[in-house]
């Protein structure tokens, strides 16, 4: 979210542990899955992608394992909310990043992403193509908000590098290597529209319906992922019920939203904020929604 570091629903894992996970995935995945068209908008200025935000249409854990939770959730791309990663011709001795002064650039995803493909690869052509191009970030998806900003940044910023340094990896490789940076990276990296999301996010399995047009509000208070997971962990992991949410993931949005007016129950991170962030209760409206872990509210128009 925002941007950058405690971005995620879900929590970080090395990439070994979870390769055959998202094998066996993509050998399940439908191949009639319709796939949005990757837009690369070119110009004299460079090359630009879109990283749009999502919502949690609901969110609820699952359990407690290795030192993380695990989830399932459906993920909803917001179509009118979006940042833009752009790369720009530049003469640079170092890689560079414009957009996100306030992120140190260790912290930051775009960074981490451009560190992991050249860990993956081994690869002089992406090191030679920074050198020549700069990334240029616009920000418009707010900071700590539970809408994904800062792994849809990285992983945007992943799949244009792949185009534009002609890497030779398929879309699984490219999750896998996002898993290593943050759990929410995998679904912005296969740029479904709508997906079922589990495990420790690694588990990415597309859902054909209508994407929702929403509405948001982002107050001004930003939710730290990590302290609402803690806060998760200590004072309602223990009153989970694995029942209350049975076959959730086979019904449509729209249903799902119906259930019921308290973001409460849709999603399970939604007390752990209001804990830690107390004034987020008075924010609330009557029948909106709670995206991820904080501080975003949506309702379906």
């Amino acid at each position: 979210m925002g941007g950058f570091e405690g971005g995620d629903e879900g929590g970080f894992w090395d990439v070994d542990s979870i390769s055959t996970l998202i094998d066996k995935q993509h050998a399940n995945k439908s191949k009639n899955t319709k796939k949005v068209k990757e837009y690369i908008t070119t110009d004299d200025s460079g090359y630009s992608i879109k990283a749009h935000a999502k919502v949690n249409i609901f969110l609820k854990i699952t359990g407690y394992k290795d030192g993380y939770h695990t989830l399932v959730s459906r993920f909803m791309r917001v179509e009118d909310l979006y940042d833009t990663i752009s790369f720009v011709p530049c003469e640079c001795d170092t890689f560079t990043i414009e957009g996100c002064d306030d992120i140190a650039l260790e912290s930051n995803t775009i960074y981490k992403a451009y560190k992991a493909l050249l860990e993956h690869t081994n690869d002089s052509e992406i090191s030679d193509f920074f050198n020549e191009y700069k990334v240029v970030v616009t920000k418009r998806i707010p900071s700590q908000a539970g809408l994904g900003g800062g792994s849809s940044d990285a992983a945007a910023f992943m799949r244009l590098a792949k185009e534009m340094c002609n890497l030779i990896l398929s879309t699984d490789e490219l999750a896998k290597i996002g898993s290593t940076i943050g759990a929410d990276l995998p679904f912005f990296i296969y740029n479904y529209p709508c997906a079922n999301v589990s495990g420790f996010g690694e588990i990415v399995e597309p859902f054909e319906e209508e994407v929702l047009k929403l509405e948001l509000y982002t107050p001004d208070i930003g939710c730290d992922t990590a302290l609402v997971y803690k806060t998760f962990k200590e004072k309602c992991l223990a009153d989970i019920s694995l029942f209350s949410f049975s076959s959730w993931e086979k019904l449509n949005s729209k249903s799902i939203l119906k259930l019921s007016s308290d973001p409460a129950l849709l999603n399970d991170l939604y007390a752990a904020a209001l804990l830690a962030y107390p004034d987020l209760k008075e924010q609330a409206k009557e029948a909106w929604f709670f995206s991820g872990s904080g501080s975003t509210f949506f309702r379906a128009l």
